[in-house]
């Protein structure tokens, strides 16, 4: 990674794309199927105490802070990462939910039900993960922005040549979202490296969710599953 390539780094960026995404997620987890979140362990009430905690937390923070600046507050980063901890707990009990209905309850999910149960798990995971790249690399946005050439947890192409880099360019939510939806897809890393522990434990994770998220329905599609 060279100075040069960051040299025009702006000193904040937009939140809005990752609001949208977290919006999307909302959505997502509002409209799974009657039979993943209401016929397990009486579990009708979480469909909508789930979705008021997380746009609690997200209206005041697209509202009152809609940019990623240097000077970001420990109580507004503090909040952001308890909105993605929700989002991702959210996901982690809907695939729960997926697992018991198709194991040991007696409630049949159809062929449509459970392709886009399992499309909305998938789709909410790869956002997950993109909030979880985006936060955590370099210490969060904030302290990126603070200091450009920091060491980071992912290696980007713009940053190991930097004849690909636009002047001043660094990676944004969009670049991590991109990160996260090859990693669920492909099940390893594409273009963009981990270069740290922790990262590479997050990325294995996530492929693990993906790939027993795709299983299940593979699984289901072929009658293996009672």
């Amino acid at each position: 990674m060279t100075d040069e390539t960051h040299t025009a780094a702006p000193p904040f960026e937009p939140r809005w794309p990752s609001v949208v995404a977290i919006g999307v997620a909302i959505a997502l987890y509002i409209s799974l199927p009657d039979t993943i979140i209401s016929d397990s362990y009486g579990s009708g009430a979480i469909r909508f105490i789930v979705p008021v905690l997380e746009l609690a937390l997200l209206i005041p923070l697209a509202v009152a802070a809609p940019h990623r600046h240097v000077y970001e507050s420990g109580r507004r980063r503090t909040a952001a990462i308890t909105l993605t901890a929700i989002v991702s707990l959210a996901n982690i009990v809907s695939l729960g939910f997926l697992i018991h209905v198709l194991l040991y309850s007696g409630a049949t999910l159809q062929g449509r039900e459970l392709l886009a149960t399992a499309a909305q798990i998938w789709w909410t995971t790869v956002i997950v993960f993109g909030l979880w790249y985006w936060e955590l690399d370099g210490g969060g946005p904030p302290r990126r922005l603070a200091n450009p050439a920091a060491p980071r947890d992912f290696a980007f192409p713009q940053m190991t040549d930097p004849e690909v880099a636009k002047p001043g360019w660094h990676p944004r939510f969009a670049d991590y979202f991109y990160v996260s939806f090859t990693n669920a897809s492909a099940f390893s890393p594409t273009d963009t490296m981990p270069l740290t522990r922790w990262a590479k434990l997050l990325m294995l994770t996530q492929s693990t969710v993906s790939i027993l998220t795709l299983i299940l329905v593979a699984a289901r599609a072929v009658n293996i599953l009672q």
